[in-house]
């Protein structure tokens, strides 16, 4: 006779890079009273280890998803009142921090992209290996779907998103077939765009580099939630609500969100001297130290458990001294 025991449910997360993320911010999170922000809750991974490996530490958590921060809310219910969800984007920290009254942080985790939940859940259009409505909203209670740029976007825009934010170097050749189709019959599912897509590609081009529709499916994704916009006024924002000691970890998942990231820390760590001063007053010093070589890879071992993390890159910073008044 076969068990018909329920069994629980497999663990549907596995928080990429997780111990050098604790480590990273290991530092500024041992004193009681600490408060650290994890930027992008998601399904609360990250956030379920802050709060065990720093047990004097408070967490304010931000997601955009309502299904994310619902999820979350019964993972980290143990902790009680040291956990405080908000329903928010992450360039909206500061609105956030002001509205609990937490004038700075001692550390701030960013895990960049699209959630675990998101790309598993067919219906919320994220992954191109199957079919569903094309939405990719991270909050679907605001703001257009993919399948609404597809089909009312003009082509010229259609083809700098698709260069832009997905790299593709057969932009053009997209968005013709894109154009074409939508006059025919509007998009609504995603695996009409994947087979429009590779009957558009040249035979070479899908040969290599895995799914030919990962670039577009991309570059629709940051659109429709304007992540890099979004990102670039984030990762200031989290620099300048940082305490002194304070410390920032970024994990990105490809090269435009990475180089955004660089450029800001790299920024924060260089003097803003005019060149030629024998001695460089400390309003001109750098208010950031790097924490990473540049950014920092997995290892084989996580990528061959958890391929999700394969693309990860992981940088860190500590914020070394105030603003100059």
């Amino acid at each position: 006779m076969s068990d018909t025991t329920p069994q629980p449910p497999p663990p549907r997360h596995v928080p990429v890079m997780l111990r050098r993320c604790l480590d990273l911010l290991a530092p500024a999170l041992a004193e009681p009273g600490a408060v650290v922000v994890d930027a992008t809750l998601g399904l609360g991974g990250h956030s379920e280890a802050l709060l065990s490996t720093f047990p004097a530490a408070r967490l304010v958590a931000l997601d955009r998803d309502p299904e994310a921060l619902k999820l979350s809310a019964q993972r980290l219910a143990p902790f009680g009142d040291r956990a405080t969800l908000v329903h928010a984007v992450y360039d909206e920290l500061p609105d956030v921090l002001a509205s609990l009254s937490i004038p700075r942080v001692q550390g701030v985790l960013f895990d960049l992209g699209v959630s675990s939940m998101q790309l598993d859940e067919a219906e919320r259009g994220f992954a191109y290996a199957q079919d569903a409505p094309l939405d990719m909203r991270m909050d679907q209670t605001t703001g257009m779907s993919a399948a609404e740029v597809l089909n009312t976007y003009p082509p010229g825009e259609l083809v700098r998103i698709l260069r832009t934010y997905g790299e593709e170097k057969f932009a053009r050749k997209i968005v013709d077939a894109v154009v074409r189709e939508r006059e025919r019959e509007p998009f609504t599912t995603s695996a009409r765009l994947v087979e429009l897509i590779r009957d558009a590609l040249p035979q070479a081009a899908k040969r290599t580099g895995g799914n030919p529709a990962k670039r577009t499916f991309q570059a629709l994704r940051i659109e429709v939630n304007g992540e890099l916009a979004v990102l670039e006024r984030a990762i200031p924002a989290a620099v300048g609500a940082l305490a002194v000691a304070g410390r920032i970890a970024v994990l990105s998942y490809h090269s435009l969100e990475d180089r955004l990231v660089k450029q800001v820390f790299a920024a924060g760590a260089s003097s803003t001297a005019p060149p030629g001063l024998p001695v460089v007053p400390e309003r001109y010093q750098p208010r950031l130290k790097l924490l990473t070589r540049g950014a920092e890879l997995p290892g084989e071992d996580e990528v061959a458990e958890n391929r999700r993390a394969a693309p990860a890159r992981l940088r860190g910073a500590e914020r070394i001294r105030e603003e100059a008044v």
